[in-house]
């Protein structure tokens, strides 16, 4: 029985061996996997972090563009509400001014009425004539 204990053990022993043997292949292959895949993936980063700044010059050369042409627009509609101000103002004062010579006017209408009432009143009426 010894004899075949120790070709069992034999056996085994070798079992085991081949055992670890294939273990440590399938490991160095997963490990070769692994390397091989991290690299993928590092240029996968790489090249997704390339595109990545590509599209961000990009929107920030039209985004610069984009922003002038806001600052511009904003600077000629501050300079259209100045002079829109200022002709507003303008035209309160000719108002003023317009309301003031029609009252005026209305003033001096009213004294020259006046005046011919009087006027008209105080002089002798002319006689009728005979013929």
């Amino acid at each position: 029985m010894t004899v075949i204990k120790a070709e069992r053990t034999a056996e085994a022993d070798q079992a085991a061996a081949a055992t670890a043997a294939v273990e440590e292949v399938e490991g160095e292959i997963r490990a070769f996997v692994r390397r091989d895949l991290s690299v993928f993936r590092r240029r996968q980063q790489e090249n997704g972090d390339a595109a990545v700044e590509n599209v961000n010059s990009v929107i920030e050369r039209v985004s610069g563009a984009s922003i002038v042409e806001i600052e511009r627009v904003m600077a000629e509609l501050g300079q259209v509400r100045d002079m829109l101000r200022n002709e507003g103002q303008r035209v309160q004062r000719e108002i003023s001014g317009y309301a003031s010579l029609s009252q005026a006017a209305m003033t001096s209408m009213k004294i020259i009425g006046d005046s011919l009432v009087q006027w008209k009143s105080q002089s002798p009426q002319p006689a009728a004539r005979k013929d």
